[in-house]
């Protein structure tokens, strides 16, 4: 299956430690995701292992290529997205299938995730749901789906449904996609390294770099 990390180690830590408080270095390190990414599971357990206690921060990958998109022309298709995601999958030894519904909105599980991100939990909430969706090929949207990545990162079943259900999750999600875009951020996930945005999953050697303080970054205001 490739350079991958077991959920169980991760459950013995609780998820996410201490909030916004990077292995390396001193600058504070958040991790923008969007479940529905095939990027944000090629990069979440790299990035998770690499980072350590990181923030992790839900947003929504169409509000931002939508932005992004709209200063540089049409999205790509979904297929185009589908077979470069293969080819990358391939070339890190990971397994990749695609859900049915894919591309589909994943917006009852980003509000599980909003949640998850609110109780320093979004580590195995976010690591669970990558390997349901794009190695089990589950639909994260089906809440027996969601629901069992919430259970894997402690989360309760009434929270996580409540949480399913609260549409006003859904305005700070595209809300953070908005900044990310207004910062030039053109795709997730993007490592945020104090001021300074790494967009994109094969931007996250140099996110790492930075974080440890061998690479010279500007800050982006």
């Amino acid at each position: 299956m490739g350079d991958v990390v077991r959920l169980t180690d991760r459950l013995g830590a609780g998820g996410q430690g201490a909030r916004g408080q990077p292995r390396r270095g001193g600058a504070r390190v958040t991790f923008f995701f969007d479940l529905c990414s095939p990027w944000t599971y090629l990069a979440a357990e790299r990035a998770d292992r690499t980072f350590g206690a990181m923030r992790w921060c839900p947003a929504s990958a169409y509000v931002l290529e939508c932005a992004a998109w709209g200063r540089r022309g049409r999205r790509p298709p979904a297929s185009a997205v589908r077979a470069a995601a293969e080819r990358r999958a391939a070339a890190l030894r990971m397994p990749l299938v695609w859900p049915e519904s894919w591309p589909w909105s994943g917006v009852l599980a980003m509000r599980v995730a909003s949640l998850a991100a609110e109780q320093r939990r979004a580590a195995a909430f976010v690591l669970a749901a990558g390997r349901l969706a794009f190695c089990g090929g589950y639909d994260l949207d089906d809440p027996e789906t969601f629901v069992e990545a919430a259970a894997a990162a402690g989360i309760g079943l009434d929270a996580a449904l409540e949480a399913a259900r609260d549409e006003t999750r859904d305005v700070a999600i595209a809300r953070t996609a908005l900044r990310l875009a207004r910062r030039g951020a053109g795709e997730l996930p993007v490592v945020g390294v104090g001021r300074t945005l790494f967009g994109g999953e094969r931007r996250l050697p140099d996110a790492a770099a930075a974080a440890a303080g061998r690479m010279w970054v500007p800050h982006r205001r």
